[in-house]
């Protein structure tokens, strides 16, 4: 099976084809693709999504799936409304 890993950051993405076999999950294809060590990413911090749709590590991939390393929030989203909310 043929799957893409894909991540990105301010200024920066990358997409990695990975070759895998057939009952690969997420986090196998994602220790594949490098970008763990390249970006010097925490597993631990991250999420993942196929398609844009949240999965769980352990999901199990299909061919063509493309695989998203989500990273974790900066900013917690209702401080940052509250924020803009004050500023107007």
């Amino acid at each position: 099976m043929h799957i893409v890993v894909a991540y990105a950051e301010p200024g920066t993405e990358a997409q990695v084809d990975v070759a895998v076999a057939s009952g690969t999950t997420v986090a196998d294809a994602v220790a594949a693709s490098g970008l763990i060590t390249r970006f010097e990413l925490k597993p631990s911090m991250l999420a993942y999504a196929i398609f844009g749709q949240r999965v769980r590590s352990e999901t199990p991939l299909a061919d063509g799936d493309r695989v998203e390393i989500l990273r974790p929030l900066v900013a917690d989203p209702k401080e940052a409304r509250r924020r803009r909310a004050r500023g107007s």
